[in-house]
């Protein structure tokens, strides 16, 4: 269940990624390089927890024409990454080309192709700011037809809160991928995010990997604190099978 867990490395200092990585990498399945520390840092990054061990989910959240997108996801790939992201809301076109780029390089370098997946709606976003943005209805709509098109386009899978987890399963089938943010154990601050759900219930949902950053980074002992998230996991799937 540990490789479920995704850990966010929102830091700013190699010194925080080396101790952070030397911290969980036993307890977690990959590492979160969002745009804070891969800007902070610098493409390094990647290699540096590569080399000690840890998988890399690539949190850019591209958004761009197709032919921009496409080009750097090629340079992405090279990297060796587990998981890159783009904005579903970019197109049907612009997914079609990240997947495909996707594929062609990595035959290209003989490596397996990272998972390229899709945002859908970010778990900070309510439905009053949905409304703000000029999209009508409930995130879980919204979520429900961006799914279906980033599976149509090729894409492995999205990014969604817990909460829609359940619905992009049964629209798009067990295999299609689920990552998701907006998890919080319940004893953790809320912070910024509005779509929230606790780890063993995002479990329950169908949630494959599990997103969590500062329950755990911020912990005083962020690997207790990873190891009780994962037993909650745990707990919850052997619950789901009795």
């Amino acid at each position: 269940m540990k490789d479920k867990l995704i850990v966010a490395l929102d830091v700013d200092t190699m010194d925080e990624v080396d101790r952070l990585v030397g911290l969980l990498k036993d307890d977690v399945g990959m590492f979160k390089i969002g745009m804070q520390v891969y800007n902070s840092l610098g493409s390094g990054v990647i290699s540096r927890v590569k080399d000690a061990g840890g998988g890399i989910f690539l949190d850019l959240k591209l958004h761009d024409i197709p032919n921009t997108v496409a080009q750097t996801v090629r340079v992405l790939t090279r990297l060796g990454v587990d998981i890159i992201n783009v904005h579903a809301s970019g197109g049907r076109a612009m997914m079609e080309e990240a997947s495909r780029a996707a594929a062609e390089e990595a035959v290209k370098l003989d490596i397996r192709p990272p998972l390229v997946i899709a945002v859908t709606i970010l778990t900070s976003l309510g439905e009053e700011d949905m409304a703000d943005i000029g999209y009508g209805g409930k995130p879980q709509d919204m979520v429900r037809r961006l799914a279906t098109l980033a599976k149509e386009a090729g894409m492995d899978g999205v990014v969604c809160s817990p909460l829609e987890a359940s619905l992009v399963r049964e629209q798009c089938g067990p295999d299609f991928v689920t990552v998701t943010p907006g998890v919080r154990p319940a004893t953790a601050q809320v912070g910024d995010q509005k779509r929230i759900m606790t780890p063993g219930r995002a479990i329950e949902s169908g949630s494959h990997y599990l997103v969590v950053g500062r329950p755990i980074t911020g912990a005083a002992d962020p690997r207790e604190a990873a190891q009780a998230i994962v037993k909650e996991m745990e707990e919850a799937t052997h619950a789901d099978t009795k």
